[in-house]
Order: structure tokens, then sequence, then C-alpha cells
């Protein structure tokens, strides 16, 4: 119970803070200002982690420390502040109407200071359309956020604060915004499913790192060492690296790992020897342009060259590409792949399943996505499906579950899951999975399939072929059906006839004009 309460509350600091930073957004699009905010935030962030150590230096000065020493916090893995960013200089100076380069300057000075964090920063503090009192009131909101009684707590408080900052401008965006955020229920549910517990974990189209962070939450709370996973990305948006970057520094996570290019995965492929452990990503649907033309040839075809004009099928032989032997994969693809047979499609898919690679498909509810109204499937993946001492023999059946009819409307355009959505999905992908599990078929839910069943139907990988129609206890009773049907339609001719009587009674009673008149 405690623990919930303390959700509720932190909810309500998020919500309450996004309520009263959007007041002051005034005249700037959402885009725009989502790097002003989020920039803040990440300096608050990093002031806090300095501000705490900076104090400690400064009461063991008579022992040798030094406060200004930028060593001193390098060695602690803790980001150097100049005094001219420090969060206390900023607000003392947010009144002041050069505010906006004063913040810019700052920002320019972590970067100085802290190589690591080079051309990652926004600097966008002093243009035109972003007024100086609106941004000094928002440097007092950020800075006045009541954390708690502990450092570690407002660390902790502002990681969240971040991440619900991120929905919230990917839904004010639209579809811009799905090209940075994975919706958080969908994240959840993909690494709820995959267990990514110790290993290599690889994202390679990773947006603003929200698979990273949920990574490294699923391990923290199964009491697991943070230490035991490492991270790998690559994005080819840099607005949007820039935000995977900071969202993972808040988190005090290591992102030396995590590349931009311009071109992209698929034709510079940061990571091109990493073999992962863990692979879990939400690459951009059916895209056309993908430079399929020039990658005929490519290596990473084992299954087939994928379509010039489709790069879903691209995509999930890039993962399979980077998979360790005993690698596992979670992926979001657009729903037209479990059917498609446009230009050798068919003939991909039929190899994955025969490969044995295919581990599971689960069909999602519509409008879970930001970006598009596409239906979507989760597609799971194992390089071998063979028993050992956690998983049984899987290697001639895919799991099936159609979990269309889950989740709920946050607004009129948008669904999410619910904890309890994504613990019976993936509850009952560990049943099915696990030596130790108790798993049974559910007509209209999930069914374990033989592929050669799956071979029968053409290799199509869509769910509701396979799961059936739910069962319904059948209590039909004719007889009481039909007297209670009868009975219905006697009052209602009954009803029928005495409101005729009253129209015709109604209607004697009016009294016609004479032509005289």
């Amino acid at each position: 119970m405690a623990k919930k309460k303390k959700e509720e509350v932190q909810e309500t600091i998020e919500k309450t803070l996004w309520k009263a930073a959007d007041k002051l957004r005034k005249n700037i699009n959402a885009a725009e200002y989502k790097d002003v905010v989020l920039g803040l935030i990440f300096l608050k962030y990093i002031s806090i982690a300095f501000e705490k150590l900076h104090a400690e230096l400064t009461a063991q000065i008579d022992q040798g420390a030094d406060p200004e020493d930028r060593e001193e916090y390098t060695a602690e893995n803790v980001f150097f502040v100049p005094p001219s960013a420090r969060w206390s200089f900023l607000q003392s100076s947010a009144k002041q109407t050069t505010i906006g380069k004063i913040v810019d300057d700052g920002m320019d000075a972590i970067e100085a200071e802290n190589p690591q964090l080079k051309g990652i920063l926004p600097k966008v503090y002093a243009k035109q359309n972003l007024d100086p009192t609106s941004l000094g009131d928002l440097i007092d909101l950020i800075g006045n956020i009541n954390f708690g009684d502990t450092q570690e707590r407002s660390a902790d408080v502002l990681g969240h604060v971040f991440e619900y900052f991120l929905g919230q401008f990917a839904l004010a965006e639209g579809q811009k915004g799905g090209q940075f955020y994975t919706p958080r229920s969908v994240v959840e549910l993909l690494v709820e499913m995959l267990e990514p517990h110790k290993g290599r974990v690889f994202d390679p189209c990773c947006g603003s790192g929200g698979m990273f962070v949920q990574s490294e939450k699923f391990v923290e709370e199964h009491q697991g060492r943070i230490d035991d996973i490492s991270i790998y990305g690559q994005e080819s948006n840099q607005t949007t690296w820039r935000l995977a970057k900071m969202n993972l520094a808040i988190r005090g996570i290591d992102s030396t790992g995590v590349k931009w290019n311009s071109e992209g995965s698929f034709l510079n492929d940061a990571h091109k020897d990493l073999k992962a452990d863990f692979i879990i990503a939400n690459p951009p649907f059916n895209v056309s342009d993908w430079s399929g033309d020039v990658l005929r040839n490519d290596a990473r075809w084992q299954f087939g060259t994928p379509p010039v004009g489709n790069a879903n099928f691209g995509w999930l032989q890039h993962f399979i590409h980077h998979l360790a032997p005993t690698g596992q994969a979670g992926v979001v693809l657009a729903k037209g792949a479990l059917t498609s047979k446009t230009s050798g499609e068919g003939e991909i898919r039929k190899n994955l399943i025969e490969e044995g690679l295919i581990d599971c498909i689960v069909n999602l509810p519509a409008k879970l996505f930001l970006n598009t109204q596409i239906p979507a499937a989760l597609w799971f993946m194992r390089r071998k499906k063979v028993p050992n001492e956690k998983y049984r023999n899987t290697e001639n059946e895919i799991l099936f579950i159609d979990a269309r009819n889950l989740g709920h409307l946050i607004n009129r355009k948008n669904r999410e899951l619910s904890k309890e959505d994504i613990d019976l999905i993936a509850s009952t992908y560990h049943n099915w999975r696990n030596v130790d599990g108790q798993y049974e078929d559910v007509a209209g839910f999930c069914a374990s399939v033989p592929v050669s069943k799956v071979a029968e139907l053409d290799y199509v990988l869509t769910p509701g072929r396979y799961v059936g129609l739910p069962d319904e206890e059948d209590d039909f009773n004719f007889v009481e059906r039909f007297t209670s049907l009868k009975a219905t339609l006697e009052e209602q001719l009954a009803k029928e006839a005495e409101l005729n009587a009253m129209i015709a009674e109604n209607f004697l009673k009016i009294e016609l004009p004479n032509d005289g008149e």
C-alpha cells in the first residue's frame, strides 16, 4: 500500500508540473518547447548531483579536497558544473531580461567542461519567440519542485519527470512525437516479456532511449545488478539522439554505446561486430526510402532480399544478424508483415519460420502508437529454441497471443495497456516458454501451434487464425427466451393500440375552420 501511495504522489508531481509548464508555452510549438523544458530538467538534475558532491568536498578541504577541481567529479562519475551554469546562479538570474543568453552560455560552459556532453545540450533559450519572463517562471517552477527529503530522491523524481514529459510532448506533437517516443506501455510489455537481466541490450533505432531506461528498471526491480547489462544503440535523427543521451544521463546510465549518424543502421551500421543478448526495438513501419536498392547484395539478407519499397523484413534480418548465439529479440512491426507476400516477403517469412527463429507473435490493440494508426504486432525471436535449464523445448512451436481486445483509451485517439494487461500477456509467454511454467491454450486469446500447422496455412502469422473464438457459456434456453420475447411483443402491441386510440380521440377534438371564415 505504501508503494502505491508513493507512486500516486509521484504521478501528482509529474502532472502538476506538466500543467504548469505547459501554461508557460504561449506561442511556442510543442516540438520547440520540448528542448526548452527537457534541457532545463537535465540541467537541474546534473546540478543536484554536482551540488551534493561539492558540499562533501567543501567539508573535506582541510583534508586536501578541492571542490572546484573537475577531476574530483570525473572520478565519481558526476558532471562538473561551472559557476556560470549552476542552478543557484541561473535561478538568481531568472528575472533578468538576458536570462535566455545566460542559460545558453551555461549550456556551452557545461559542454566545455564535460566532453561526453559535447553537442548534446540545447542552446535555444535566447530565441526571440521565447519570452524571457516565461523562461524565468519556468526556471523557478523547475527549481521549486518538492523532491522530498533526500538528494537521491531528488534525482529519482527528476528522472520520472523527464520520462513523463517525453511522453506528454510526444502526445502534444502527435504523429511527429511517435518518431522519438514509443508508448511506455508497449516498452514495458517488450521488456517484461524478454526479461533482459544480464548481457548486451541493443536497439538500432533507439529514439529517445526508452527501451534502455525500462531495461535498467527491470533489472533494479528484480534485485539485479545494473552493471550486469550494457547498452548499445543507434539513431539517425540527431535531435532525437540528443534526447536519448540526456534521458540516459539523467538516469545515470552509461550511454557511450549509443551512436548517431545521419545514414542510419542500414547504410552505416555503428555496431557492425556487435552480437547482442537482447534486442528491443520499434523501427518505423513500412519505410519505403530505406536505400534497399543499393543494399541488394548485403550479407545481412540470409533469409531473402527485402523488397526495395518496404524495410520491414530488412529490419527483421538486421536484428537477427546482430543476435548472439543464444540471443533473443522483441520488436514491433506493422501487422501487414504477418501476412504480406509482396516482392518475396512471404518467402522470407517462411524461411524465418522454418529456421525456427520465430518464438511468439502478439497481436496488439489499435491506437497504441502516436505516429500511425497502422495495426501492429510484436515479434519475439530466439536464435536457439532448444531446451536448457530455464527454457523448455519449443523448437517446433510458435506461441500466438491475440491481445486486440486489451487496453483502455486515455483520450479519443490513443489507447494504452494497463499493468494487468502487461502481466497477463507476459505471464502467458513465460508460462509457455519456461521449464517451470503452467501453460494452457485459451480460446480467443492464446494458442501454442506446431510449425507444421503454420505451414498448412501458408506461413501466415496472424494470431486470429490460430487462437480461434473465445468460449462462451451456452446457457441459452429456447422456451424461456421465446416466452420472454412473446411477452415483450404483446406488451408493445398493447401499448401501440393504446397510443393509436389516444391519437384518434385527439383528432376528433380538432375543430376545423368554416369556409366562410
